[in-house]
């Protein structure tokens, strides 16, 4: 009721105020719509149409705007709610990897690209999987559409370089690599990952190039350490292939450099041997592995003078080297085992039977110590122990050649070379390692050699076998 009443007050009083002012002001206002069109009206009826338009185009600009935002809040919720599913599908593909359940985790991630292709975190663990079941070019397809989406997020990179080097792409790898220290120049990683594929293509110079640059980064002092060592490898593999590809001037200031650097690094001192073996100076090359002998005790470099007083048809100098050397230790079994087999390759019958007939170690281990002997008692005409020595060696299961033997994977090789053909590491191959293991330590007064060393492969001759 009071609602009624206030509507017929409201009415009652708009009346009298148009009323008042229509009397106020008589006379009509002339509107020309065209210039032959045109319409009278009263001045209160043109303000009250004024009015009234205004308010209509009000209420339309308010209506138009609320629409707007209408629209606006409608798209955000549902791209909240496609985020809130994306988010859910990466997680339960994430909890399906960790519970090994590979092939659900691929649909699963699948399934949240295809609401959000550019999500970089499942583009991410996708390419990793397709990677870690060997679909390279998957892994790189993703992982380089992540990349696309933000081009300086280095762990795709990272990511996307290791792909590479999975296939092989190496060029591609080594570019990827470069992306990244134009970002970050100082990346240790990116350093590494790019230090380590030149050495795999054996680009020594690029290697050491980059070691040079990580050494003056702050890494711990053990890693430091280890680094410093693989800085004096990669100077003498520069220094090997300058060697081989007829520098031997440059070659020897690399072979020089690495000595400096590490006074205990034995396969530049052969280096340094090979250059002056290729000059003719024979003799000088010999004073230089007698010095290293003298320091370091390795067969390795009586194997190589070995090898060179035979080339040079001089036999009774490394019988000398060899006797001087058991002068020194009377009891060494490596050594009388080497001067043995030295004897028998000279056909110097009875001198390797008495050598070898009294040492004791090597039968234990070597199929070639019982073949020497059996064909040592064949030259003596005793056949029945001729016949038990054939015996031991037929026991054995597995040849073991005379002998270079990796120290750290324990893969056998018939010729001594400087990195190890199974397990990659340098200067670790060596000969008789188990009696040189029972070989009293060295005296406290000598430095130990370093074993991350890179030898030349093929200065030394292959020691030959039986």
């Amino acid at each position: 009721m009071l609602r009624l009443l206030v509507t017929i007050f409201l009415i009652s009083a708009g009346i009298f105020v148009y009323s008042y002012f229509r009397e106020l002001n008589p006379g009509t206002v002339i509107i020309r719509t065209s210039p032959t069109a045109e319409f009278e009206l009263s001045p209160v009826n043109l303000v009250l149409i004024s009015m009234a338009t205004g308010s209509i185009l009000v209420a339309f600009l308010v209506g138009l705007q609320q629409t707007a935002h209408a629209i606006v809040n409608w798209r955000s919720n549902r791209q909240v709610r496609r985020k809130e599913k994306v988010d859910m599908l990466h997680r339960d593909g994430t909890h399906a990897l960790m519970s090994k359940r590979t092939m659900e985790a691929i649909s699963l991630f699948e399934k949240a690209l295809a609401l959000d292709p550019d999500r970089i975190d499942s583009l991410l663990w996708l390419g990793n999987i397709h990677r870690s079941e060997h679909n390279f070019s998957e892994a790189i397809r993703l992982h380089q559409h992540a990349h696309q989406v933000d081009d300086r997020n280095i762990e795709i990179l990272l990511e996307l370089g290791t792909d590479l080097e999975c296939a092989k792409r190496y060029e591609e790898a080594l570019q990827t690599f470069d992306k990244i220290l134009k970002i970050e120049p100082d990346n240790l990683t990116a350093l590494m990952r790019k230090r380590d594929l030149n050495i795999r293509l054996e680009r020594w110079s690029e290697a050491l190039e980059i070691q040079h640059r990580l050494l003056k980064t702050s890494l711990p002092a053990q890693e430091k350490r280890a680094e410093a060592d693989l800085l004096v490898g990669c100077m003498y593999e520069v220094g090997r292939q300058l060697l081989e590809r007829g520098h031997p001037d440059k070659a020897r200031r690399y072979f020089r450099g690495a000595i400096k650097k590490d006074r205990a690094f034995l396969p530049a001192y052969i280096g340094l041997g090979e250059i002056l073996i290729h000059e003719g100076k024979t003799k000088d090359a010999v004073e230089i592995f007698k010095k290293v002998y003298a320091r370091t005790r390795s067969v390795i470099i009586l194997h190589r003078l070995e090898e060179l007083f035979l080339e040079q048809g001089e036999p009774s100098e490394i019988i000398r080297v060899y006797q001087e050397a058991l002068q020194h230790n009377p009891q060494d079994p490596v050594l009388q085992f080497y001067l043995g087999k030295l004897y028998y390759r000279l056909e110097m019958v009875d001198e390797a039977f008495e050598v070898l007939s009294a040492i004791e170690g090597p039968q234990d281990y070597l199929l070639d110590y019982h073949k020497i002997m059996a064909n040592l008692f064949l030259r003596k005409q005793q056949f029945e122990q001729a016949i038990v020595e054939l015996k031991k060696a037929l026991g054995f299961k597995k040849r073991v050649v005379v002998p270079y033997i990796c120290t750290q994977c324990r893969q056998e090789s018939a010729e001594w070379v400087g990195r190890c053909r199974g397990c990659g590491k340098w200067n670790t191959l060596t000969a008789l390692p188990w009696l040189e293991a029972e070989q009293p330590a060295s005296p406290s007064g000598d430095k130990q050699w370093s074993t991350l060393t890179i030898p030349y492969q093929g200065i030394a001759s292959p020691f030959e076998t039986v």
